[in-house]
């Protein structure tokens, strides 16, 4: 292992480590204020319709206890790649379960990642977050990858910035809620990510301001 490879380890290891004490510290119940269940998010969108996809028992363990969502929502009309959409949102990180980053478990499945970069989104109804922009392929085919870490009404792309967040919001507001948002869609042939991405934001700003429904502030 790198030795920059390593320092993050070991960062991560000790920030991880420091969170779940903090957390298991507190004593007072915590706040979870009240919200919709994910099953209730729109089926249609931008007059796209979806398939529900089920997760399976497995991915459901490893995942951890939380309200978890994937959709694939379809162009009618054909003329563009579908959208796959996932959301997991955990009422509580007290006891370790957090949002795992995509990062760690798409090459897992047998995607090469090519491309990892971090992209500053502006959509409606929110002030500019970063986000990850992610590549990947596997036998000729791209896929674009689009995901932050979500929590009271703001997006984080970095891990170590949402554990630090959630720790502060632990402290000043009682609440360790927070929750993943991920969109992935293929890539046409010699399609580079920026036309790729400006192609998938038209469906993210229509998801991004129901968030809050489901996702509490």
């Amino acid at each position: 292992m790198k030795s920059s490879a390593l320092l993050r380890f070991i960062v991560a290891a000790l920030l991880i480590a420091l969170t779940a004490i903090l957390l298991q510290a507190r004593s007072r119940i915590e706040v979870v204020p009240q919200h919709l269940p994910l099953s209730s998010f729109p089926a249609q969108l931008l007059n796209w319709d979806s398939t529900e996809i089920t997760l399976d028992p497995d991915t459901l363990a490893v995942l951890g206890q939380g309200d978890f969502l994937e959709r694939v929502y379809q162009d009618p009309n054909g003329e563009l790649p579908y959208v796959d959409l996932f959301l997991a949102y955990f009422p509580s990180q007290r006891t370790g379960e957090t949002p795992h980053s995509p990062q760690h478990c798409l090459p897992g499945a047998g995607w090469t990642p090519d491309e990892n970069v971090r992209v500053t989104l502006s959509l409606p109804g929110h002030a500019p977050f970063p986000a990850n922009r992610y590549v990947i392929s596997k036998d000729n085919t791209r896929r674009l990858v689009l995901y932050w870490f979500w929590a009271h009404d703001r997006g984080v792309a970095s891990e170590y910035w949402a554990k630090y967040y959630l720790v502060k919001d632990a402290m000043t507001m009682n609440r360790s809620d927070g929750a993943l948002v991920r969109f992935v869609t293929p890539m046409y042939p010699g399609e580079t990510p920026d036309a790729a991405q400006q192609r998938l934001l038209p469906f993210t700003s229509t998801v991004v301001p129901l968030l809050n429904n489901y996702i509490p502030r």
